[in-house]
C-alpha cells in the first residue's frame, strides 16, 4: 500500500496512526510529538566533506527531546490497559517525557534519575508533577530501584524495551524522515547512542516500509552508525570486536548525559541493525564533543545538545578516516536541545 494511502492528516507522529498502536476509536495521548525540522546544512557539508548533510532536530519535541515519541506511544496503551501508575529510570530526557505524558494522561508518574542528570531536566520532572528519587551513581542504578518499586507497588514500568511500545513511537522518526526526503534515503544516519531505542526502531519501520510498499523494493537502505562518548561507548567497543551483545562499560564519564548508559538492554538489536545496515560505530572525546556541538548550532541554528555535538564530531572522524566516503549523503540526528543542560 503506498504511503499516501496511509498517511493521515494529523500535523504530528500521530498522522502515521494506521501503523502505530492505536486501536479503532482510541486517541492518542499527544502534546504534539514529532514532525521535527529536517534542515539541510550545504556549507557545513563541505567542510565536513561529504555530498550533503542534514540535521533533524529532535530537540523542538514536547519537554525538549526525541524521548517524547516514544513515551506518547507508551502512555496511550499504558492509559488504555489501565494501569495504577508508571514509573521509570532515566538519564534524563526520558523522565521528563513521561511525567508530561503522565500529567497528560492522569496518571501518578515516579522517576528515577541519577544526581548528575542537568539540573533543568530535573526541575522540568518536579514542575511536572512527578515523584523525583535521586540514585547515586549511573541509569543502571536507578533501574534497579525502579524495577523494585515496580514490582512492589503494581506501577507499570516503561523502561527502556521493558514494555513493547515505546519502540513503536521511536519508528516514526524513520518514517517522518523518509517523508520529508520525498520518500527516499540517506546514505548515512549518524545516531547518537544511549539504549539506541531511536536507532533500533528507524532500522525496524525501515523494513516495515519496504514490505509494505511505502519505499521501493530495491532501495539501498541508510548504513546506521553509533556515535558514542569516549568515556562510555559499550557499543562501539562490541561493534569492533564483532560481538552480538555489549558488555557493560565500567565507571561512564561523559558530560552527555544521554550517552552515559553503560549497559544498554537492547545491545543485541543495535548490534544487529549495524551489521545487517554495513554501519559503523566509533567514539569521540569530550572536548570533540563540546567542540562540535557548537560547530552544529552556529552551522545551523539549532540549539544542539551534547548528543547531537556527538553525532557530529563522529561524522567528522569517520569522513577523516575514510570510513564514511565523500559522496556521502549524510543525516546527523540532534536528539535533544541545548536548554536543557542550560540551568
Amino acid at each position: 500500500m503506498p504511503a499516501r494511502d496511509v498517511v493521515t492528516p494529523r500535523w504530528d507522529m500521530w498522522r502515521y496512526a494506521p501503523v502505530m498502536p492505536l486501536k479503532e476509536g482510541e486517541a492518542p495521548v499527544s502534546l504534539g510529538e514529532g514532525l521535527t525540522p529536517l534542515q539541510e546544512l550545504p556549507k557545513l557539508a563541505r567542510e565536513v566533506g561529504v555530498a550533503r548533510l542534514w540535521v533533524k532536530d529532535e530537540g523542538l519535541n514536547p519537554t525538549a527531546s526525541f524521548k517524547a515519541r516514544g513515551m506518547s506511544a507508551a502512555v496511550t496503551r499504558a492509559k488504555a490497559l489501565g494501569v495504577s501508575g508508571l514509573v521509570v529510570p532515566t538519564a534524563g530526557n526520558a523522565g521528563a517525557a513521561m511525567t508530561a505524558y503522565g500529567a497528560a494522561a492522569g496518571l501518578p508518574v515516579r522517576v528515577y534519575a541519577p544526581e548528575t542528570t542537568p539540573k533543568a531536566i530535573l526541575d522540568t520532572i518536579s514542575t511536572l508533577g512527578a515523584q523525583l528519587c535521586l540514585v547515586a551513581g549511573h541509569i543502571g542504578d536507578a533501574g534497579k530501584q525502579a524495577r523494585a518499586f515496580a514490582a512492589e507497588s503494581g506501577f507499570f514500568d516503561i523502561s527502556t524495551l521493558r514494555e513493547p511500545y515505546r519502540i513503536e513511537g521511536k519508528k516514526t522518526m524513520g518514517i517522518e524522515l523518509a517523508e520529508q526526503l520525498g520518500w527516499a534515503m540517506p546514505t548515512h544516519i549518524i545516531y547518537p547512542t544511549g539504549g539506541g531505542t531511536g536507532l533500533i526502531g528507524m532500522w525496524k519501520v525501515f523494513g516495515e516500509m519496504v514490505r509494505g510498499g511505502w519505499l521501493p523494493k530495491d532501495i539501498a537502505l541508510p548504513k546506521m552508525v553509533v556515535a558514542q562518548a569516549d568515556g562510555c561507548a559499550p557499543m562501539v567497543r562490541a561493534f569492533h570486536a564483532q560481538e552480538d551483545h555489549a558488555t557493560p562499560w565500567e565507571n561512564p564519564t561523559t558530560h552527555a548525559s544521554g550517552l552515559r548508559v553503560p549497559g544498554p538492554l537492547g545491545d543485541r538489536l543495535i548490534l544487529r541493525a549495524l551489521y545487517e545496515s554495513n554501519g559503523d560505530a566509533h567514539a569521540v572525546s569530550e572536548d570533540a564533543i563540546r567542540a562540535a556541538t557548537l560547530e552544529l548550532s552556529r552551522a545551523s541554528g539549532v540549539d544542539a545538545a551534547p548528543e547531537g555535538g556527538c553525532a557530529l564530531a563522529v561524522t567528522r572522524e569517520l569522513v577523516a578516516a575514510g570510513r564514511i566516503p565523500n559522496d556521502a549523503e549524510v543525516l546527523v540526528f540532534n536528539t535533544g536541545s541545548g536548554a536543557s543542560y542550560r540551568s
